[in-house]
């Protein structure tokens, strides 16, 4: 199935209005917490002084470009479906648990009332514009009209069971740390998860356990359905990809900045485990958004295995090729022989008569 016209103009501007959210709290908090030490804050620098308290984190960087990624791809691709149901999803899942806690008193403490009126005016549309994503994706699907427009590609074989393996162990090594934390304290259960006025966070974004929970999940789902070679495997692996990126990348550039493997033998085994965890996510994304990000392997006519694709004895990489018209041949020349119309009931019409009469005529 693929998008009408209408839904994929609909994705786009909706796309597009999460996007200009997004920008406009980065540019809010780079004007009044200075670039330069909003960055070293995000990465968590212990000397980041930034001038007033960052609302957004280096999440949101990359919830924009995923917006205008999936805005682009709503008009121009065949994964538009996909693109906007991931999209629409981790908005929700992201923008959820600011309904209970920009209001909180950590909140009213670290932001103004009118910074936060505005954030939970921003939440609401990014919640609604979340779901009609979803909405559009579903209500908009056809079937296609013609050869010009084909269904989602599936990942190539090898490209699945990457994507399969390296998605999913990041996700069980995220989940195994929140089992960790919730164990080694779990009187911070549920707060960790849903927010309390002893609970920081940005103010734009979930709880700690939450924004780690929803890539975990996502990681894991889209590794099942890369190895499934679903459709929606592509999309929905990059997205949490691009999801890993952050955490992993402000861990490396931590590990760089303190010089930590240059005792790494002597730390403690959970810092080791805890740096380890950080290359580890790094080099998961990476791998992921590299792997997914070929096209991959359309259906095609014939096939003879999952997917119906010319690795499982398909007729070869695209439809099988329809005889042209038929063309006169030159001057003195006979037509090729099975090439045009039949000339005659007797298979491929008589001989040619000869150019010359034979000798004794």
């Amino acid at each position: 199935m693929i998008l009408t016209r209408g839904a994929r103009v609909t994705g786009a501007v909706l796309s597009g209005v999460l996007a200009v959210i997004v920008a406009s709290w980065l540019v809010r908090d780079a004007r009044a917490a200075e670039f330069g030490q909003l960055w070293r804050y995000w990465v968590g620098f212990y000397d980041a002084r930034p001038h007033a308290v960052p609302a957004t984190s280096a999440m949101d960087v990359v919830l924009f470009v995923l917006y205008v990624a999936v805005a682009v791809a709503a008009l121009r691709t065949a994964v538009a479906a996909p693109a906007l149901v991931v999209a629409g999803v981790v908005t929700i899942g992201v923008r959820l648990p600011g309904l209970w806690t920009i209001d909180n008193g950590r909140m009213e403490i670290s932001y103004s009332d009118d910074l936060r009126s505005r954030a939970l005016i921003s939440a609401f549309v990014a919640l609604a514009a979340g779901a009609a994503m979803i909405i559009t994706a579903g209500a908009g699907r056809r079937p296609p009209a013609g050869s010009y427009e084909q269904p989602p590609a599936r990942p190539g074989p090898g490209a699945a069971v990457v994507a399969f393996l390296v998605l999913c162990a990041a996700g069980a090594v995220q989940i195994a740390w929140e089992i960790r934390q919730v164990v080694r304290t779990p009187d911070i259960f549920p707060d960790w998860y849903v927010g309390s006025d002893l609970m920081g966070h940005q103010l734009t974004g979930p709880p700690p356990g939450w924004a780690n929970a929803v890539p975990a999940l996502l990681c894991v789902y889209a590794g099942i359905g890369a190895v499934a070679r679903a459709r929606h495997a592509r999309p929905f692996g990059l997205v949490a990809g691009a999801l890993l990126l952050p955490g992993g990348v402000m861990g490396v550039v931590l590990i760089a900045h303190y010089d930590m493997l240059d005792d790494f033998g002597s730390l403690p085994v959970e810092t080791q485990l805890t740096l380890a965890s950080w290359i580890f996510e790094a080099f998961a994304a990476v791998v992921v958004l590299i792997t997914l990000a070929p096209r991959g392997l359309a259906d095609v006519p014939g096939g003879q295995g999952p997917g119906d694709d010319p690795w499982y004895g398909g007729t070869g990489w695209g439809p099988e090729p329809r005889p042209g018209p038929a063309e006169p041949p030159y001057p003195g020349q006979p037509p090729a022989p099975g090439y045009g119309y039949p000339q005659g009931g007797g298979g491929f019409g008589p001989p040619p008569p000869p150019s010359q009469p034979p000798p004794g005529w």
